[in-house]
């Protein structure tokens, strides 16, 4: 059985960023979870791992070392199905405060879109 466990992050609004997640990711936030401090979103299927997040007073000041993917594209070959399954993930993302910085491609196909959270925290969407 494997171990449960919980991905930490910190934020400058905690809240902001769990709302975020919580939408791009399908999750929810935790219920009974009150902290002005930190918040925490979990899967509703009780599947994935829960993320915290911690209010710190300093700011983001380089490229993250760790990050969440978000996979959309389906199994096998990249193709125009799977980019269009990308680039729409993208823009409803864009609509939820991040921004797209770039797509990256495998050959001639979309591999995977950079993107950054409302708080500069690096991710793609492949």
């Amino acid at each position: 059985m494997a171990t449960h466990w919980t991905i930490g992050a910190d934020a400058a609004d905690p809240q902001r960023l769990a709302e975020f997640w919580a939408a791009a990711l399908g999750y929810i936030l935790e219920p009974g979870y009150d902290d002005p401090d930190g918040a925490s979103i979990v899967d509703p299927d009780d599947v994935g791992p829960a993320i915290g997040f911690l209010r710190v007073p300093e700011p983001k000041t380089s490229k993250n070392r760790l990050h969440i993917d978000i996979r959309v594209a389906g199994p096998g070959e990249r193709d125009a199905a799977s980019a269009e399954r990308m680039r729409t993930k993208a823009a409803a993302l864009v609509d939820l405060g991040a921004t797209q910085v770039r797509e990256d491609f495998y050959g001639p196909e979309l591999g995977h879109i950079v993107m950054l959270d409302p708080e500069g925290n690096e991710f793609c969407v492949g």
